[in-house]
């Protein structure tokens, strides 16, 4: 069974809900036939590069909050964050355009380390004081390193602004064609599709009702076909 969680790495829900979701995950019976795939979702993807803006400026400007009510919010994720073991820096924290990461992720998926870099990056952006959006490539490629990528290889794509933006690109749309205006988006097998970080037991539930569900193979059999088989093929008598 197939899991695609849409992401964004500078959206603060997608960090506590792939928390709970691999708290459902973990306990799944079938845990070990679950494919989980990351796909790109920009929630800001006209954003400048070197646009980077401290939150509390961000979230009052889009949201038209003010200062406090912007902090509030950042409490209350810090809180939620911490129920799930997450740690969450509500203070000083920034954000800007996260396309180059989403390159990256679409690398590390050819490297299988998809997963550990999200979490790194996630890690990075909302719990260590160093920023994820100023401090240059540099500072990715330190991230991708501690995921188990090569530094050099890291840096090529990088510093060539086509690779990999083609699948971003895609991903993008195709959440658009699923109806996805915001994440985490979950999608179990193309069937069923979660939205938000839902509690654990929401995923424990989608997982079990989308392993449940999968349409066994329905066997188109006029017989008398040959065929050939573990124990050799079978010849034709006349």
């Amino acid at each position: 069974m197939r899991v695609e969680i849409w992401s964004d790495i500078a959206c603060p829900w997608c960090y506590v809900g792939k928390a709970r979701f691999e708290k459902a995950l973990a306990a799944f019976p079938h845990r070990d036939v679950v494919e989980v795939v990351h796909r790109s979702f920009e929630l800001d993807p006209g954003r400048a590069k070197d646009d980077v803006q401290p939150v509390l400026a961000m979230l009052g400007k889009k949201y038209g909050m003010s200062e406090a009510q912007a902090q509030a919010g950042e409490d209350n994720l810090g809180a939620q964050a911490a129920a799930e073991g997450l740690e969450y820096r509500t203070r000083g924290r920034d954000t800007g355009n996260t396309f180059d990461l989403h390159r990256l992720l679409h690398f590390a998926k050819e490297r299988d380390r998809q997963d550990e870099l999200i979490q790194i990056l996630y890690r990075a952006n909302f719990a260590e004081e160093r920023s994820l959006f100023t401090e240059g490539a540099e500072r990715v490629v330190e991230l991708a390193v501690e995921a188990g990528l090569e530094a050099a290889a890291v840096r090529e794509v990088l510093a060539d602004p086509s690779r990999y933006a083609d699948e971003v690109r895609a991903d993008e749309r195709e959440a658009a064609e699923l109806g996805a205006n915001g994440v985490p988006f979950f999608v179990l097998d193309r069937k069923y599709g979660v939205s938000g970080a839902q509690p654990a037991e929401v995923f424990t539930q989608a997982l079990g009702q989308a392993w449940g569900e999968r349409s066994p193979l329905k066997l188109i059999d006029e017989g008398g076909a040959e065929a050939c088989g573990p124990d050799g093929c079978a010849v034709p008598q006349h």
